[in-house]
């Protein structure tokens, strides 16, 4: 219980870091959002009544404090070009995000699990050292350098998927990749890594000793055993694939979060810009939590504080 507690004080610290911090950077970045709607040619007493309406006229510690109290009881306001309740807008763009987030989930593990399982079974050998070569271009490629490479070749030199937007199945493809890509690189490390480990163990001696065949003792004995560090990998990467999101959607045109907070970052849309990115740092927080908490329960040692 009080590794719970700890877990809980901490993540709450985290998120009113991250919401005061967030408040401040986007109303001292140069801009003004009453000038970008009205234009420079606007006169001052119509700017002097938008920015009464949106606000914007009281104390910046007025504004933080309405700020916070609104994002207690998750009411963010209205946007400022949309004309609509922001928490409406995050939760008609939210399910293109998580769609977007577990088809990248689907296809780094389809990638790493065979990638990984197979360099540790050919360990030092040229498959291993192909995997391995494939999983540090994984990590060192770019987002928004993969994406318009993708584009270019299957959409706009192949014609096989859509160019941009989320028009159905084929249009998830090329996004996914481009976000799942690093995961996948990742974690096929990571799973390499950890069969090595367990391939040491005595009672993988004793499963060869038994005459089982190496995919038997690797799949049935090895793997199942290695999971627990790639499962807590993957936890901790589930909040920066919402982070990678926000470039892949702006790249792809993906109606997601990510998309959504861009063009409210370039518009000066303050009240969407903070609960965007308070929702992306909560869902980051929430998972290292649920991945701390499962860690945890399946080693005693690290809520107790023993080795």
């Amino acid at each position: 219980m009080n590794y719970l507690i700890s877990k809980l004080f901490g993540a709450l610290i985290v998120i009113f870091g991250v919401a005061t911090l967030v408040f401040f950077l986007i109303h001292f970045v140069p801009g003004d959002p009453v000038e970008f709607i009205l234009g420079d040619s606007a006169l001052s007493v119509d700017k002097a009544e938008l920015r009464a309406r949106l606000g914007l006229d009281k104390p910046i510690l007025t504004q933080y404090a309405n700020f916070m109290s609104g994002a207690l009881h998750f009411d963010f306001g209205d946007s400022f070009h949309k004309k609509i309740p922001v928490s409406e807008l995050i939760l008609s763009r939210l399910p293109a995000t998580i769609q977007l987030t577990f088809t990248s989930i689907l296809i780094a593990l389809l990638i790493a699990f065979p990638l990984g399982t197979l360099a540790a079974m050919k360990k030092d050998t040229a498959v291993d050292r192909g995997a391995m070569m494939f999983s540090l271009l994984g990590v060192s490629i770019p987002n928004f350098w993969l994406g318009p490479i993708l584009i270019m070749i299957f959409s706009l030199g192949l014609g096989w998927f859509p160019v941009s937007g989320n028009e159905g199945a084929g249009s998830w493809v090329l996004p996914s990749i481009a976000l799942g890509t690093a995961l996948a690189a990742i974690l096929a490390r990571m799973v390499r890594s950890s069969l090595l480990e367990v391939l040491n163990e005595d009672y993988i001696r004793t499963a060869k000793a038994k005459g089982l065949t190496q995919f038997q003792i690797v799949v049935k004995h090895g793997l199942r055993n290695a999971l627990l560090p790639v499962i807590t990998l993957l936890g901790l990467q589930l909040g920066a694939l919402l982070g990678g999101a926000v470039i892949t959607e702006t790249v792809f045109s993906w109606p997601g979060i990510g998309k959504l907070t861009v063009d409210a970052i370039l518009s000066r849309d303050y009240p969407v810009v903070q609960a965007c990115v308070l929702l992306i740092s909560l869902f980051y927080v929430f998972v290292n939590i649920s991945t701390d908490l499962v860690y945890a329960w399946a080693d005693p040692r690290i809520r107790t504080g023993s080795n």
